[in-house]
């Protein structure tokens, strides 16, 4: 019965325990011991701090100004009350420098640490705690201990105002959402081919002309073309410097520092917009307007001095708005081939010695950091700074997968880890079908809360250059506030408890359970959010030749439903209880059901193919991709077609070939085999050039059956194929396929980058 009443408080009464020792608080703290009674906010409570403190002052007016927000109290400090909320400074090294130490007594509420930064936190605890708006409920906070602290000094959130802007009172919100969850790093992107958004007074056509494009957002970014002459430019929007220095302001309030972008040395055609002589080509040219890149010049040219004395002006006055230690200066996915075609560039390599285009770059940002460090500050970067050399002093934020960090990490450089699985919080979370366009993948809350920054690869010495983790925002599909909202709640908050919470002291369940709190708070304050991901999840697993699937779902509680013969999905369809055996090739269809009723857009489902070939070993000449392992060593064998979701059921491969070879455990006749290959332009996903099919009765020596060249365009966006050969009946044991890796095409933005290839079956008949 007892069970029964805590989860009735758990919606009445928020600030009332889940279960022993389990406040409603995220990120979950380090330590909480509960107590009998309550401490009440009221006319009666007032504020004592050490007056000499002037940072005391400031947290003081912030938790005041808060309470005021949500209830008629006002505050008072250093005055005498019946009931005091104690603020002090201490020296507590056990905490750390953000960490911070509360007690709560029904007469007094202590909260001490070491700076600012952790009375900060242990507010926003309490904030927790209390109601989300003004609803002139009681204030009322369970007598408690907390010792708290974090895990990584960086935890970040990223947004992307150069796609779509976003005005200052929107990244206030965004600011404000990352201090209530204890996230302190505000990496603002600030500028991209697309808009230039922060005023710099030297060279006013910066946001004069950078700032604005022409309106076409009725259509998917990927479609949009080229704006033309003539065409007025009125999307857009840019900060004035005034602005900046009040959010800045704000933020620091808050304990969020802001890390400002600006691109460098590509994804800049707004600025090349605004001054044509910094490119290559000087040619005149509009910002970019979305997908279509067709004679651009996205690149500084770094052949030009004066290129460089403009940039250095423009950091100049950067670094007088934002007192970070960091300013990032981008460096990804810049296309060279301007740089091979450009006089000056090559005169500048062959000055200064470099072999190729990639040392080019490295000059560039090596020259940027020396200017940055001249200032006092320190220079960080996309992981493409890697090539051609690091940076004496760079830090590393590691987006293209986790690759990158760990080299860096290895070279004895600080990282931060921003792996586009989980952290990009651009790609679905849900469905996908039923959810707003997104950009592609596929990372839910719980992926986001499973993940762990530390690559098993590091040592123990290695991984301490490892700051912290990030999520980012990328805003090409974002173009609205609550659209803004509904990507990053309730992912934000799962990504909170990964850099703050010890490893240990993670637990899904319970993060859920808090999570209904907050969920609450959001609808109050009318904040739209994602209510979870309803797709089951389908897990097959073939050995021995039988072939069986697990199914699972995120949704605490709920009952799973199937089909196997392709049947409407209802609250009677059959239940899952154990994993269910597929014996035929079919389609499985799987939902959540929640009180009698089918949740989610439409069924997961997933199609089966039986062939001779099912659970049988796969050996690889050249490994797949840690970051695309689908279900595991034997996925081109489990009978699963993949579908165009590209996190699931599709082994990757990046730069080498697939080599695959099938022992089918004894001699049999066979008629065809199919290789079933993905291709998905945006995420760099390409058919490979060929593939080649071999049989053996051995193992040793094989002979070949076909080689079939790849038919589909390079530049179709999505496709899946099946290639398919055909022959007359033989008997064979090993089967060996070898898929051709290729490049990325021209016009694309990886163009002469190794593309992935992505399989999903070898299907033997």
């Amino acid at each position: 019965m007892k069970k029964i009443i805590l989860s009735l408080w758990v919606f009445c009464c928020p600030f009332l325990l889940f279960a022993e020792n389990l406040l409603p608080i995220i990120p979950q703290p380090v330590s909480v011991q509960l107590k009998q009674g309550s401490f009440i906010i009221d006319g009666e409570t007032g504020i004592q701090f050490d007056k000499t403190q002037q940072e005391l002052k400031q947290a003081a007016d912030f938790f005041a100004n808060a309470v005021a927000h949500i209830s008629a109290y006002q505050l008072v400090t250093n005055q005498q009350k019946t009931k005091t909320i104690a603020l002090s400074l201490q020296e507590l090294p056990t905490i750390g420098a953000e960490g911070y130490q509360l007690d709560v007594t029904p007469e007094k509420i202590d909260l001490r640490a070491n700076t600012k930064a952790g009375i900060i936190y242990g507010m926003q605890s309490l904030l927790q705690l209390l109601p989300a708006i003004r609803t002139n409920a009681a204030l009322e906070i369970p007598c408690l201990s907390i010792t708290d602290y974090p895990r990584f000094k960086w935890r970040g959130m990223h947004l992307d105002v150069s796609r779509h802007f976003f005005g200052p009172e929107v990244v206030k919100e965004y600011i404000d959402l990352m201090a209530s969850y204890k996230l302190n790093t505000f990496h603002w992107h600030l500028v991209d081919d697309q808009g230039w958004r922060i005023e710099i007074k030297k060279y006013p056509k910066l946001t004069d002309i950078g700032a604005w494009r022409v309106d076409q957002t009725q259509l998917p970014w990927d479609q949009r073309p080229q704006a033309k002459d003539g065409e007025k430019p009125t999307y857009g929007g840019y900060y004035t410097q005034e602005q900046i220095k009040e959010i800045v302001r704000y933020a620091a309030e808050r304990n969020v520092t802001i890390v400002p972008e600006i691109e460098m040395p590509g994804h800049v055609a707004s600025a090349i917009a605004a001054y044509p002589e910094l490119s290559c080509k000087q040619k005149p040219q509009l910002p970019l307007t979305g997908g279509d890149y067709t004679d651009m010049s996205s690149n500084y040219c770094p052949g030009n001095e004066e290129v460089f004395h403009f940039l250095e002006d423009v950091l100049s006055e950067v670094i007088e708005l934002f007192p970070s230690t960091y300013i990032h200066i981008g460096g990804d996915e810049v296309n060279k081939d301007s740089w091979k075609a450009c006089e000056r560039c090559q005169a500048r390599m062959k000055k200064e010695k470099l072999k190729d285009e990639n040392e080019l770059q490295s000059y560039f940002i090596q020259r940027m950091e020396k200017f940055l460090i001249s200032k006092g500050r320190k220079m960080i970067g996309w992981d493409e700074i890697l090539e051609g050399g690091l940076a004496p002093e760079a830090t590393v934020m590691s987006w293209r997968g986790e690759a990158g960090g760990i080299e860096a990490a290895k070279m004895g450089h600080d990282v931060v880890m921003t792996p586009g699985s989980p952290c990009y919080f651009d790609h679905y979370q849900a469905g996908p079908e039923g959810e707003p366009m997104a950009i592609g993948g596929f990372n839910t809350l719980q992926k986001v809360y499973d993940y762990e920054p530390i690559p098993a690869e590091l040592n123990e010495e290695q991984a301490q250059y490892v700051l912290g983790a990030q999520a980012n925002v990328w805003t090409e599909y974002i173009t609205t506030p609550e659209y803004l909202e509904y990507m990053v709640l309730p992912r934000m908050l799962a990504l909170a408890e990964v850099v703050w919470t010890p490893a240990a002291q993670k637990d899904w369940t319970s993060f859920n359970l808090r999570l209904q709190n907050q969920f609450r708070a959001f609808e109050q304050k009318g904040l739209r959010y994602c209510g979870g991901n309803y797709t089951v999840h389908i897990k097959p697993t073939s050995t021995n030749g039988k072939l069986k699937v697990e199914l699972t779902t995120e949704i605490l509680n709920a009952e799973i439903h199937y089909t196997l013969d392709g049947s409407e999905l209802t609250a009677a369809s059959p239940k899952y209880t154990e994993p269910v055996e597929i014996k035929a090739s079919t389609v499985l269809k799987a939902s959540n059901v929640v009180g009698g009723q089918v949740k989610g857009f439409k069924p997961a489902e997933q199609t089966f193919v039986m062939h001779q070939a099912i659970g049988r070993a796969v050996e690889y000449t050249k490994p797949v991709s840690r970051y695309y392992q689908a279900d595991g060593p034997n996925s081109l064998t489990d009978g699963v077609r993949g579908t165009e979701t590209v996190g699931k059921y599709w082994h990757g491969f990046n730069g080498t070939d697939l080599v695959a070879t099938i022992d089918l455990g004894e001699s049999k006749t066979i008629s065809s085999i199919t290789l079933g290959c993905l291709q998905k332009y945006r995420d760099w996903i390409f058919m490979p050039s060929s593939v080649n099919f071999e049989v053996s009765t051995d193992g040793k020596n094989f002979r070949q059956l076909a080689n079939l060249a790849n038919p589909v365009d390079r530049n179709e966006e999505l496709a899946q194929h099946d290639f398919k050969s055909e022959f007359k009946a033989q008997k064979a044991r090993y089967i060996r396929v070898t898929a051709k890796s290729t490049l990325c095409p021209e016009g694309h933005p990886g163009a002469g980058k190794p593309a992935w290839i992505f399989a999903d079956e070898i299907i033997v008949e």
